[in-house]
């Protein structure tokens, strides 16, 4: 499946989990999404006003590390912008609730 063809979010996540097929890009995704929600839990109790410069450095930074060296593509935020924040999270979630595994051949 070509990226310019995915109509729906259920052919974008298929293609999002093919993107993402390295354990290790896997592990820097989770941990970027991890530290996303503590930074944002962490602001919200001490009301930080700052803080928010960090939440998408932390969340995109980590993602664009596992894309360069470790999976060799280029990230799907840029054409798909939403589906891609959404899928990161739905992949958060399957991870921790063992849905998925970082090693995507367990999947």
């Amino acid at each position: 499946m070509s990226d310019n063809t995915i109509k729906t979010y259920q052919e974008f996540y298929q293609f999002y989990l093919k993107e993402h097929k390295n354990k290790v890009s896997r592990i820097l995704h989770f941990v970027g999404t991890l530290l996303v929600f503590i930074l944002v839990v962490l602001g919200v109790i001490s009301q930080w006003t700052w803080h928010w410069v960090f939440v998408p450095l932390v969340g995109y930074g980590f993602a664009w590390v596992g894309h360069a060296f470790f999976e060799k593509n280029k990230p799907a935020t840029f054409q798909y912008p939403v589906w891609s924040l959404l899928s990161d999270f739905k992949l958060f979630f399957e991870i921790l609730f063992r849905k998925r595994s970082f090693n995507s051949e367990e999947d």
